[in-house]
């Protein structure tokens, strides 16, 4: 049955607290909520400080983002909504005054826990310092809260990475939380190097194996106020709000269109056959906002798990979307480009090493020859290592099948009203993933690249350069391979 009180009531005169606020999806979470649950409260931010700035200057910072704009022109006086709580995730208590930890405490009714750190490769002590120590913080924090009505705590649907499907659920972790994290306190660097591949066996790096941790750190205060965990897949650009294409970091798959959008990256290991689970991040921050209101009302005794999916939903491959990325990269070309975009996906790993030896690391050296000889400083093989790196970390992901059952997160929908179905939209049918795509190639080159649409026509002209002179080489190339292979093997056996 849908809910007499709809979402926009029931955030009404509501205070909320966020951390991560200033992530990907922290910001478009707030925008949100700002906008479309208009008498809020208050929404408290936890923000750590920055030299020389105070705290009405880091949030006059913050609502300058570009997502903020339309906020901007149209509710100015929301933001007087925005508080920030000066803290830090890694610090004791959070870093909170204690007259702060009071008034969270005696007011607020809803927490977001957003913050982590989504780098893949986080030496582990720092991994569950941020994601899972961090949580335990947040949670200690909840806790005392006398008014809580709803944690939210956002995971991810890549925390159990060996199960061949992951249910929306809860799992144990592999070790007790609580253990690990006394263990990383004491152990020193060389031995946690050394334990790390044992320790988080069988998932492929830290995030996933502290990620897992959290989630059992959690469970453990079922039954103390209503919780909720919501694991969404691979995080994407907006689909429509705030900014179409709008994206802030080069995390995942951004990094790789923009690599492979300026000629960086022009091979990977990657099956195109397997589908891309991601989901817009407007559509990620919209199941959260859900997901909380739902929990919040009907107060279940046991957890909610919600994986934020696609699972199959309007399926989108790898190679489909790399295929309507070299199309639309023609319409929005970056305008620094290191060469012509191009190359492919390989599904088998020595393919794809051979490919990587003479596209990449051949002509990085072969650059850095020059320069060398020219005297000036050589980048290009330190650029190459870090973007081979990087792939290393991704193509995990990108070689692998992943099956997630969503049947909670498509129920969200049947759950509430049509008005607020149209607001906090969820459903994945309505993505056009070819236009979503342009806007996605749009999005990173002016919101992440910060190259002003003024620059199209020069990048257009540089992108044509680019394409001649890559047909160019490439003849040059195959001619002498061709003249190669005449002069000395078929000349030879006919002489």
């Amino acid at each position: 049955m849908t809910p007499s009180v709809g979402v926009s009531e029931f955030f009404a005169g509501k205070k909320i607290f966020i951390t991560g606020a200033t992530g990907f999806m922290g910001k478009v979470l707030i925008e949100k909520l700002l906008r479309c649950c208009p008498d809020i409260d208050k929404i408290y931010l936890l923000m750590r400080a920055k030299k020389g700035q105070g705290t009405k200057e880091r949030l006059e910072n913050f609502i300058n983002c570009r997502i903020f704009d339309k906020l901007q022109d149209t509710s100015p006086k929301v933001f007087d909504k925005l508080q920030v709580v000066p803290g830090d995730i890694l610090q004791d208590e959070l870093g909170i005054s204690i007259p702060d930890w009071e008034e969270l405490q005696r007011e607020c009714q809803i927490v977001f826990h957003c913050a982590a750190c989504v780098r893949f490769d986080m030496f582990i002590r720092d991994a569950v310092a941020m994601n899972t120590e961090g949580t335990m913080k947040v949670l200690k924090l909840a806790a005392g809260m006398k008014k809580l009505e709803v944690f939210l705590h956002v995971s991810t649907s890549y925390c159990r990475c060996e199960l061949p499907v992951l249910e929306e659920r809860l799992y144990p972790a592999p070790h007790r939380p609580q253990d690990v994290m006394h263990c990383v306190r004491w152990m020193d660097d060389d031995l946690l190097k050394h334990l790390t591949p044992k320790l988080i066996e069988p998932q492929p790096n830290t995030y996933a194996y502290t990620k897992s941790l959290t989630e059992d750190l959690v469970s453990q205060h079922v039954g103390k106020f209503p919780i909720a965990i919501a694991r969404p897949s691979i995080v994407s650009a907006a689909h429509k709000e705030p900014l179409p294409g709008w994206v802030d970091n080069m995390n995942g798959p951004t990094g790789l269109l923009v690599g492979a959008g300026k000629g960086v990256i022009r091979t990977m290991h990657l099956n195109d056959s397997y589908l891309a689970d991601i989901v817009p991040v407007d559509i990620a921050v919209n199941g959260c906002i859900l997901l909380a209101y739902i929990t919040a009302i009907e107060k279940p005794k046991e957890i909610r798990v919600c994986n934020i999916t696609q699972s199959g939903i309007n399926p989108l491959t790898w190679g489909r979307a790399l295929d309507m990325g070299r199309v639309h990269v023609q319409e929005f070309p970056f305008s620094v480009c290191l060469w012509y975009p191009g190359g492919s996906p390989k599904s088998s790993r020595i393919q794809h090493l051979i490919a990587l030896f003479f596209t990449h690391f051949l002509p990085a050296y072969f650059v850095d020859l020059l320069l060398f000889l020219m005297g000036k400083k050589t980048f290009m093989v330190k650029i190459q290592k870090r973007v081979n790196y990087g792939l290393e970390v991704l193509q995990y992901y990108t070689t692998k099948e992943w099956y997630f059952t969503n049947d909670y997160f498509v129920s969200l929908r049947e759950k509430i009203s049509k008005q607020d179905n149209d607001t906090f939209y969820t459903d994945m049918n309505v993505l056009n993933w070819s236009k979503y795509i342009r806007n996605y190639i749009k999005g990173a080159r002016e919101y992440c690249c910060k190259e002003d649409p003024a620059t199209l026509p020069q990048a257009r002209r540089l992108h044509k350069q680019l394409y001649y002179l890559d047909r160019a080489v490439q003849f040059i190339i195959y001619s002498l391979l061709a003249y190669s292979i005449y002069y000395y093997f078929i000349r030879k056996i006919f002489s």
